[in-house]
């Protein structure tokens, strides 16, 4: 494990204005966190932390990436708090840590779709912030290097076949190939053991001379170049063992037939002296067809930059070349790190400059699912790669085997949604032709978007079949969306009520919408029915057709009691418990007490008991101490409900029908209007107050609700005396 001083010196090593009070405080504060927690390889939990510190200072990172490293467990794992670090370490450090910080177990249906979630969420952080990637990938290597430790073979399978498919393609993009090829041989070495070993076996048996052989070539190679009078650098690498398995299984051929397993890189000052060096192997040696690549002219999508060609070189042996400058191959090897080393003007907040990042975003804010988003961000970072052109000669990067609607939508969104035709080379082509590196294509464009469902049986980039899996969900809502608007106005005109979207609009969160859009598509989808709606926006007409199955209703008032029509002195009659025989009651007029309300009765003597809601603003001007207040709750018979007077306030539209619209809802709700007042009236609006008469407070409310969802009115509201 790096020790505290170790650490502080590598980082001051190569960068002179680093903070070292703060690593030593990150350093210490992580490991007294972390206190005495333990890896399944028996070390100290602390020492993870530190070994993702070790990795990121060989790429030479800044001071506020090599503390996130340091910090990076601390929220999850320990009883430190984002909020903690903010206060210890600054709002830039806390950002970071919060965007690396493991995500929390999310309760899902299955381990799959956990891993599409915590990819979704790793997408949205890096976007913000590259070095969240950066320091996500070194915590992922050496979690990966200390893999084996793990019990669970399952769990081992899993973390690998995720590392295969997400991190080293991630690593990758970024143009960090020794993270990449060591994730990859690690994942190898637990998915698949035997072919690795298998490999290594043929590798050492073919070349036995290995290293005499590479340095023989080297020296042969070097010769050549410094007789063409460029200064440079030779140096010999086989490829690791994943590489030459992935290639004998992407070109389906035996190991023997592999002959390129040695690979040279010749290192030089210029892009002239990259040219003039190939220009002198090309001279010397033949070159093998089909396999020159130059990555100069046309850089990868993550900035990498080399000629490839593979030639038929010293001892006959057929060989690799890479030929580069000094700054491509830092970046080669360090890719997007690079910046950092060189001091260049690196801000990492700027997800946006990677546009491959850009596209995994846009993939991300159209995915139905976060496993939708996971398996098209597999396809877009899909590395092998052909390079198309346009008509005025830009590059565009596609995965091997893309067709001209990837091409498409490569160029944007809407070129793709309104591509009808390509031209590749001039000649018109099916739009699933397979397109090849350097076609030059042409997108036929119509009006109006069309995008074919059966496209998604040939496209291959993540983007072109997010877009067109959108566009065909848009499409199909549109539809939902006016067949359900069909059956909510038929519904509505069917049981007399005037439709408007603002009456569906009052019962949103009943039906978890956003939008009366939304309540359409449910109801054209067949997820809701017209009787549900209306039993929603107007649920007292639901309630009387329970009790009245044949339309009629019994309107005879109870003799025990109707509100309003004077005292009652016998108690009995009266559907109150807690009442003392014999006393009088009166329903106070400044609360207009319902059924459903919690109330309270206040004896005056020799008048007798009032009822007021226990809410009524006038109880509270009535002096303490009192003992003539009275507990009562109501004593309703169910099958025999009285009538009671509810008060109401309605603001609506000064039009023509609007009164007509009021008393036809409250009828249809089998309430009665026994007193109506327009307390105010103006050009556009007027507003009356409206006694109703009804069973209870339910009864009042949903009359309320009804009259909410009626168009011309503009407020409704109980009111209390």
């Amino acid at each position: 494990m790096i020790r505290q001083f170790e650490l502080v010196e590598r980082v001051a090593g190569y960068d002179e204005r680093a903070d070292e009070n703060l690593l030593n405080r990150a350093y210490v504060f992580s490991m007294k966190a972390h206190g005495s927690q333990m890896r399944a390889s028996g070390d100290p939990y602390f020492s993870h932390p530190v070994e993702v510190a070790g990795i990121l200072t060989d790429y030479k990172l800044d001071c506020a990436t090599i503390v996130t490293a340091l910090l990076h467990d601390t929220v999850e794992d320990t009883l430190a708090t984002i909020d903690q670090i903010g206060e210890l370490f600054g709002e830039e450090i806390s950002r970071l840590v919060d965007g690396v910080t493991k995500l929390s177990k999310l309760e899902m249906r299955s381990e799959a779709s956990e891993q599409a979630e915590n990819f979704r969420k790793l997408v949205l952080a890096m976007s913000d912030d590259i070095r969240v990637l950066l320091v996500k990938l070194a915590d992922r290597l050496h979690n990966m290097r200390t893999l084996h430790f793990l019990k669970n073979a399952e769990k081992r399978a899993r973390i690998a076949a995720e590392t295969m498919e997400i991190y080293a393609p991630l690593a990758e993009r970024l143009g960090m190939q020794r993270i990449k090829q060591e994730l990859e041989d690690l994942a190898f070495r637990e998915l698949n053991p035997e072919a690795r070993e298998s490999v290594i076996r043929r590798v050492a048996f073919l070349h036995e001379d290995g290293d005499d052989l590479s340095r023989r070539i080297g020296e042969e190679l070097h010769r050549i170049i410094a007789e063409a009078g460029i200064p440079s650098r030779v140096s010999g690498r086989e490829k690791t063992p994943y590489s030459i398995w992935h290639k004998m299984e992407r070109e389906d051929i035996s190991f023997e037939q592999l002959s390129d397993t040695l690979a040279f890189r010749i290192v030089v000052d210029s892009v002239p002296d990259c040219y003039q060096v190939l220009g002198a192997v090309h001279g010397t040696y033949p070159m093998v067809p089909g396999r020159f690549k130059d990555y100069i002219s046309t850089p990868k999508r993550n900035n990498y930059q080399s000629i490839h060609t593979t030639v038929i070189g010293p001892e006959n042996r057929r060989i690799e070349v890479q030929i580069r400058t000094k700054m491509m191959h830092q970046v080669a090897e360090m890719g997007v790190a690079a910046h950092w080393q060189y001091k260049q003007d690196m801000d990492a907040t700027d997800g946006s400059r990677y546009r491959w990042l850009q596209e995994l975003v846009e993939i991300l804010e159209n995915a139905q699912s976060p496993q939708e988003f996971l398996e098209h961000t597999k396809l877009e970072m899909f590395p092998e790669r052909v390079f198309c052109f346009t008509p005025r000669g830009g590059v565009i990067a596609l995965p091997r085997g893309a067709s001209a609607v990837d091409f498409a939508y490569a160029l944007h969104t809407d070129i793709g949604n309104t591509c009808v035709g390509a031209k590749v080379n001039g000649r018109v082509v099916p739009l699933r032709t397979e397109l090849r590196n350097g076609d030059q294509v042409e997108v036929l464009r119509s009006k109006q978007p069309a995008p074919d469902a059966g496209w998604e049986t040939f496209v291959v980039t993540g983007k072109a079949r997010s877009a067109i899996r959108r566009f065909i969900r848009a499409q199909q809502r549109q539809e939902y969306r006016k067949l359900g608007r069909a059956i909510a106005e038929k519904a509505f005109r069917e049981t007399g009520h005037e439709f408007s979207d603002q009456a569906v609009e009052t019962v949103l969160k009943i039906h978890d919408a956003r939008s009366a859009e939304d309540i359409y598509v449910q109801l054209g989808q067949g997820h809701l029915t017209s009787r549900q709606l209306l039993d929603t926006v107007f649920p007292g007409e639901r309630r009387w057709r329970a009790r009245n199955p044949f339309g009629a209703i019994n309107r005879m008032i109870p003799a025990r009691l109707r509100l309003g029509a004077g005292d009652k002195s016998d108690g009995h009659s009266v559907p109150i418990r807690g009442l003392r025989p014999g006393l009088a009651v009166h329903y106070a007029d400044c609360c207009h007490a319902l059924p459903g309300d919690r109330i309270v009765g206040i004896v005056h003597k020799g008048k007798g008991v009032d009822i007021h809601t226990i809410d009524c603003e006038r109880l509270a001007d009535l002096p303490e101490g009192r003992d003539d207040w009275l507990d009562v709750t109501w004593d309703i018979d169910p099958d025999a409900p009285g009538v009671y007077v509810g008060q109401i306030k309605a603001v609506m539209s000064n039009e023509p029908g609007s009164l007509s619209s009021l008393s036809s809802v409250i009828a249809k709700s089998m309430g009665n209007i026994s007193n109506l007042k327009i307390t105010d009236r103006s050009a556009d609006f007027f507003e009356m107050q409206v006694d109703i008469e009804v069973t209870d407070l339910t009864h009042l409310s949903n009359i309320i609700a009804a009259l909410r969802a009626t168009p011309r009115m503009s407020k409704v509201e109980r009111v209390r005396g």
